[in-house]
């Protein structure tokens, strides 16, 4: 066999030709004969009873397929965790923009005008917008405590460590709602028929999840259900469990019309009624020794999940072991919660709970240091966890990482100490503040705790008569690389040129399930998958004696051809088998969390205005140890894109509630960062290899999401001596903050100390 060596090289993508020239063939631009366009009527209000429902006579509804919860085959819910959302209201609704009805015809704008010409009356009930009103209970809107999920958990003694604590330190801390901002919108079209069931195509994350909530919906066998994704205009998560919905919508409309149905939403109905990044709120209460050493502390996260559960309990679970973030806390108890409220409901998003509590302890970390009298620097070097140390769900720290070593790394790349006693200097004079900000943290690649063994993930490879391979997965492409780097591990796998290995588009009729496109999971789980799977061809062909253990491209075509006519099909198979060492009790909610972490330090350096109250991310350093860079291109993208996606979530992206609906659901009034905006953001690598990835490999695509926005707020306050608890931090807000000092008098707190 030839090494290649194509792991680690930026090869091109994998589908960027087709969406260079425009032959990529995303879901709308896709016609079936006789297909017709569906709708969603909505719910004007946030809780009540639907009382009366009228059509406009002026119309001929004798044109229009009409779908109501009645229709329904199956179950009427979307089939996910708890099952409790509706896939059309019946009856009651529980959020603005609740699908009520189902309308489809031939002619699009018939069918606009048709949505407007439907009229609903409710008698309203008490709604609950708020966490704090959900957590009040005076309003009951979901189950006996309007509690979704919650967790415990408990490491050590935390109620003796307050008396042996120099200080103890509390903070309050926010995060608001994120819209995901893809650049395609949801869509999706469906085909039905007696003898093959329903067929979707569509834009989306988890093919398998779309099947699971059709067969509940439709009340069929999986055999009668199939999935298909098309090329998929990025999706952050907001196209993990929504597509669920809109595919169960557009399939009863096919069912009851016979028909293909598209359903594609415009940019307002997606902003309107789809998922978001869950709220938060965090407060920690921290036991510090008077050397800045963390003794022991407690932390409550809690979580805005809107009116269905959803992913909630996934999203808070991850929020929950990350709250600790990289450090050592010899006891903590973190107590975390879910709670309903009468919104859309909140759903998956890049870092799926990790950058809401990671924002929180970055900022109580440099509360610390500022009450213990340290640098930010330092109150982080004496507390970073260490090998044979424990994380907060008391895994043991069995990497060789040294993030000592990091973060002096970041801090020479960044030029931190020299840019602090200069800014401290330029401060004192003019209109604009200079800070910077640094934050360290950690996330884990794959399902936390037991969800990997629990998802049983199987790959497959195929190769053909000639030579060729495929690789046959339902992880999904939609911006990240996901093709390109599964086919490269094949490739390297096989000894094969990257060209003659290609990935299979995910059809459930075709691929296995080999979980979710979520979780930065992919290049660790699925690729390691891929690459047994791969080895298990080679090892196929040697046994049978048509392919020695050194070989060229022609002997493996050659060995191919072969088997295939002497045996048929060539392919093979591999399922996720759980490590020996990864433990996970879901009861005490303790062990080992993920098989592997990521781990960064980034720095941001800010311009505060005072004339116009805005901050300019001014440069940006990211590092972090990734385990293997499979693709340098595509790794240095993912994490330029996060870093851009966390400066909207810290800065610029504020969703503006008004009973329980988004107001703001245009891209002219809910803003994003542009290129314009943007800082240089240097990426940098550390490589120290994973015993449970492809190659080394951990997952990196949320880990950018984490850090941004907490070192870009700790360099505002540097910039301004104010402390700030939520994000995003607008203008209004600085200028709120600000207005009452006096320039002369303060004292930026880049004078106050360095390391």
């Amino acid at each position: 066999m030839i090494v290649h060596h194509i792991v680690g090289a930026s090869v091109p993508r994998k589908e960027g030709w087709d969406k260079l020239t425009g032959a990529a063939r995303y879901v709308d631009d896709m016609v079936l004969p006789g297909m017709l366009y569906g709708a969603t009527v909505r719910s004007s209000v946030a809780r009540g009873r639907i009382t009366k429902i009228t059509f406009d006579p002026q119309v001929d509804w004798n044109e229009f397929v009409l779908v109501t919860a009645k229709d329904i085959p199956g179950k009427n819910c979307i089939a996910l965790i708890l099952d409790d959302q509706p896939c059309l209201a019946a009856g009651k609704v529980n959020h603005p923009e609740e699908p009520i009805l189902l309308l489809a015809h031939a002619d699009r704008h018939k069918l606009r005008k048709a949505v407007e010409a439907v009229s609903i009356e409710y008698e309203s009930l008490a709604p609950v917008h708020t966490m704090e009103e959900s957590e009040q209970q005076s309003t009951i809107i979901w189950g006996a405590d309007n509690i979704f999920k919650s967790y415990l958990i408990e490491k050590g003694d935390v109620d003796a460590v307050w008396k042996e604590a120099a200080h103890i330190v509390e903070g309050e801390y926010f995060t608001g709602a994120q819209e995901q901002l893809y650049i395609e919108n949801n869509g999706i079209i469906a085909a039905f028929d007696a003898e093959n069931g329903v067929t979707v195509w569509g834009s989306l994350q988890c093919p398998y999840y779309v099947h699971k909530a059709l067969m509940a919906l439709c009340g069929l066998p999986e055999e009668k259900v199939r999935v298909v994704q098309m090329e998929t205009g990025g999706a952050f998560g907001g196209k993990e469990e929504y597509p669920s919905m809109i595919a169960g919508h557009a399939a009863l409309l096919a069912i009851k019309s016979g028909r293909p149905v598209k359903i594609v939403y415009d940019r307002m109905e997606d902003m309107v009624a789809t998922t978001k990044r869950h709220p938060s709120r965090t407060r920690h209460r921290t036991a510090v020794s008077k050397d800045g050493t963390i003794l022991g502390g407690e932390i409550e996260f809690t979580i805005d999940g809107g009116a269905y559960a959803t992913l909630s309990s996934v999203v808070l679970s991850r929020g929950t072991i990350h709250a600790g973030g990289p450090y050592y806390w010899p006891s903590v108890r973190i107590r975390t919660k879910a709670v309903a409220t009468n919104t859309p409901p909140h759903g998956a998003f890049r870092g799926f709970g990790a950058p809401q509590s990671l924002f929180a302890l970055e900022r109580h970390m440099d509360r610390i240091a500022q009450v213990v009298g340290i640098s930010p620097v330092e109150i982080r070097r004496r507390n970073f966890l260490k090998p044979g140390q424990t994380t907060t769900t008391e895994q043991v720290i069995r990497e060789d990482i040294n993030l000592d070593r990091l973060l002096g790394r970041a801090l020479e790349l960044s030029d931190y100490a020299a840019k602090k006693t200069r800014f401290a200097e330029e401060n004192k004079k003019g209109v604009r503040r200079k800070g910077i900000g640094i934050a360290a943290f950690l996330h884990g690649a794959g399902f936390t705790g037991s969800g990997e063994r629990y998802l049983n993930s199987q790959v497959g490879v195929e190769a053909g008569a000639d030579g060729n391979v495929r690789v046959l997965v339902s992880s999904a492409e939609f911006g990240q690389g996901t093709n390109t780097v599964l086919c490269q591990i094949a490739a390297e796998a096989l000894g094969l040129p990257y060209e003659s290995v290609a990935i299979a588009q995910p059809d459930t009729t075709v691929v296995p399930n080999s979980g979710p496109t979520v979780a930065s999971r992919t290049a660790m789980i699925v690729g390691k998958l891929v690459q047994s799977a791969a080895e298990g061809i080679k090892q196929t062909l040697t046994k049978t004696g048509l392919l020695r253990e050194d070989y060229t491209s022609k002997q493996f075509r050659a060995a191919c051809r072969q088997y295939i006519a002497a045996r048929g099909a060539l392919k093979s198979y591999a399922r996720y088998e759980a490590p020996g060492d990864v433990f996970w009790d879901d009861e005490k909610y303790r062990g080992e969390a993920y098989a592997a972490f990521t781990w960064a330090v980034y720095v941001a350096e800010v311009t505060v205005d005072l004339t116009t109250y805005g901050v300019t991310v001014d440069d940006f350093v990211a590092l972090q140890e990734v385990g293997k860079v499979l693709h340098p291109v595509l790794a240095e993208g993912q994490i330029t894109g996060g870093v851009a996606q966390a400066i909207g979530f810290a800065l610029y992206e504020k969703v503006i509630w008004q009973n329980g609906r988004m107001i703001n659901n245009q891209m002219t009034n809910y803003i994003m960062p542009t290129s314009a905006d943007l800082p240089p953001i240097r990426v940098f690598f550390e490589e120290h290899g994973n015993v449970h990835g492809a190659h080394g490999a951990k997952g990196i695509g949320e880990l950018p999401m984490d850090g941004p926005a907490p070192a870009i707020v700790n360099a505002v306050e540097d910039a301004t001596g104010v402390r700030f608890r939520s994000i995003p931090l607008l203008p209004e807000d600085l200028f709120d903050a600000l207005r009452p000092q006096s320039l002369e008098q303060h004292v930026p707190s880049s004078a106050r100390g360095m390391a």
